[in-house]
């Protein structure tokens, strides 16, 4: 396993040791907003790249650093004010925010998600059986500012349903969400694939209810950068993206040993109270189904690492107006293409995906 001790000796056998301080003073830091509040090794599909065996981002001059954030609207505050250079974008959030706000000039410039990677989770011997069997019932969501609520509304509105008569329960996370399933609090939870493993991981059974068609096709999460930081860094995001994708590509085919590069990476965010082997199965479990999600679908016209497109951006906008209650939304934020962009997809695809692919298959800890 890695700890301290062979981090450093790791550093020592690469020769970097000694050379860390200097090299550090020619590395871009991009500052990323951690809406989630706590960096850990779900993260590692960004961190494993950061360890120096790897080298995926210092190589190419750059290197992340997680600033941690309450929620959703900090980061984007905190984007717009220059404390951190890139962030989540969640369009059910940011195109109300960009509307009502023209000043909070972000556009979307890599697609970190791009499958859909929200659930819908009932007890087994639940009557619901579709996403249209949500409508008038008792929804679990981890908190009332949760993307579970607007997730939900998406899908009734798609199925030609509305919400009005759903009733939005905050269950929180893990053991406390499992127990109000348990016990009947709520009829379904809405919530991401590793929220609904974690509550699995506590003993709670639970069924899974297929989410809409339309809605399943549509990617799960973006990264926004200030357009202005777009035009005058330009080099370093291509780096840091690149970086990313390579690092996605790792974590993907050795899940296992992106976990413990994370942990050497962020020592603090290694188990407390358990071993590390069995922190190691809990998180393999939570991030089944998100690994696979880090990639894109086979069936995917464009297969490039972190590309949008402007049909998604659409239905996006089309998906957030209704949920929103803003017919005026699309009319609001103008031409769509403006969102987002492809103009760094290219340069980051330009590397040689096998080889880390089969660098991750023979990488040994």
């Amino acid at each position: 396993m890695l700890n301290r001790r062979n981090f450093g000796l790791g550093l020592g056998t690469l020769g970097l040791a000694g050379t860390l301080p200097a090299i550090a003073q020619n590395i871009r830091v991009m500052r990323v907003a951690n809406s989630a509040g706590v960096n850990d090794p779900q993260q590692c599909f960004i961190t494993a790249g950061q360890h120096p065996r790897l080298n995926f981002y210092k190589s190419e001059g750059v290197d992340v650093e997680y600033v941690n954030m309450a929620s959703m609207t900090q980061a984007l505050q905190s984007l717009r004010g220059g404390q951190v250079e890139f962030g989540p974008a969640v369009p059910g959030l940011l195109l109300p925010a960009m509307a009502k706000d023209p000043g909070l000039d972000l556009v979307s410039v890599y697609k970190w998600l791009p499958r859909n990677s929200n659930v819908i989770v009932v007890k087994p011997g639940s009557a619901i059986k579709s996403a249209a069997d949500l409508a008038g019932k008792r929804i679990g969501v981890r908190s009332q500012g949760d993307t579970g609520i607007v997730i939900t509304k998406t899908m009734l509105t798609e199925l030609g349903l509305k919400d009005d008569k759903c009733e939005y329960i905050a269950i929180g996370d893990g053991a406390l969400a499992g127990a109000a399933i348990d016990n009947d609090r709520v009829d379904a939870m809405v919530t991401f694939d590793t929220a609904a493993a974690r509550i699995e991981l506590v003993g709670t059974k639970l069924r899974y209810v297929p989410i809409t068609p339309k809605y399943a096709q549509v990617g799960s999460g973006w990264i926004c950068v200030p357009r202005k930081l777009l035009k005058e860094e330009r080099k370093a995001l291509v780096s840091l993206f690149r970086g990313m994708a390579k690092s996605t590509l790792f974590s993907n085919a050795n899940l296992d040993a992106a976990i413990d590069l994370h942990w050497a990476i962020y020592p603090e965010s290694r188990p407390k109270g358990r071993s590390e082997e069995e922190a190691r199965k809990e998180l393999s479990f939570i991030l089944k189904d998100r690994k696979t999600s880090w990639l894109r679908r086979p069936d995917d016209a464009d297969q490039r690492m972190g590309a949008s497109s402007l049909a998604e951006w659409r239905a996006n906008i089309e998906i957030t107006a209704e949920t929103s209650k803003n017919p005026k939304l699309a009319e609001e934020l103008g031409d769509p293409n403006r969102l987002f962009s492809n103009e760094l997809i290219d340069e980051v695809n330009a590397f040689d995906k096998q080889a880390v692919i089969q660098m991750a298959r023979a990488f040994k800890v």
